[in-house]
């Protein structure tokens, strides 16, 4: 279940994705659970393309991350997928986490 603050703004939300070169985007936390309220975040799983330079790669995430908190009005948290190495939080995001951009791992 998709919280239809974000999906409301998926639109807009897929657009930056594509501009800052991202391969694939997860929503997790309560923000896809009937949990989410006023003072939650949004949590996103990112995974960018590999082909761009490491430091394209951070400023990219970072400038996605500034638009999104921008758009949201509220505190984003994203996590790159391979920087993930607890195996039971990768177990539990697996079991949660939403497709909204890009292809399934």
């Amino acid at each position: 279940m998709l919280h239809s603050f974000l999906n409301e703004k998926l639109p807009e939300i897929k657009k930056m994705f594509k501009e800052h070169h991202v391969k694939s985007a997860y929503a997790f936390g309560s923000v896809v659970t009937d949990k989410f309220n006023e003072n939650s975040d949004v949590d996103f799983i990112i995974n960018m393309d590999e082909s761009l330079e490491p430091a394209d790669r951070g400023e990219m995430m970072w400038d996605l991350w500034d638009k999104l908190e921008d758009l949201f009005k509220r505190k984003v948290d994203m996590v790159s997928e391979n920087s993930l190495t607890n195996p039971y939080f990768i177990e539990e995001l697996n079991e949660k986490k939403q497709l909204l951009y890009g292809k399934t791992n």
